[in-house]
């Protein structure tokens, strides 16, 4: 499996130790490539370009976003349609993120989670199919907002 990886300078720790502790996952790290301090909506940006511009099915886990809190490269991703970015802190909103909302983009907070507890979340994210029934109708009305 492929996903993108990006995050931002609070967030590059994590990521890093992401990469080693899922090894069957083919990262495509977008960066940051640093502790320096950077803008967490250009990293969220950029990896939300390229899942749209990619040949993955967009209704299908493509990329993990990390920053100190989550929230703000969950807020910057969301800004482009073909996006359905989650912001998840335990086992149960990573599969929910999958089966409720088909979530293409993994949203962890750096600040509140250490390597095993984020490896866990990537894994219940991926292991989680969407439900559809009721749940297509609202992922399609998410769509139509837009």
């Amino acid at each position: 499996m492929k996903l993108f990886l990006s995050a931002d300078h609070a967030g590059y720790e994590l990521k890093e130790s992401l990469k080693k502790a899922l090894p069957e996952i083919e990262w495509e790290d977008l960066g940051t490539h640093s502790l320096e301090s950077v803008h967490y909506p250009e990293y969220a940006a950029k990896l939300a370009k390229a899942v749209i511009a990619s040949d993955l099915d967009h209704d299908e886990p493509c990329g993990v976003l990390i920053c100190g809190s989550g929230i703000g490269v969950s807020i910057a991703a969301n800004r482009f349609s073909e996006i359905r970015a989650a912001l998840v802190w335990n086992e149960e909103t990573a599969r929910l993120a999958r089966e409720h909302n088909r979530a293409n983009v993994l949203c962890l907070p750096a600040r509140y989670l250490d390597t095993k507890q984020a490896s866990v979340l990537v894994k219940a994210w991926l292991d989680a199919k969407f439900l559809e029934g009721r749940h297509d109708l609202r992922v399609k009305m998410l769509k139509e907002i837009l």
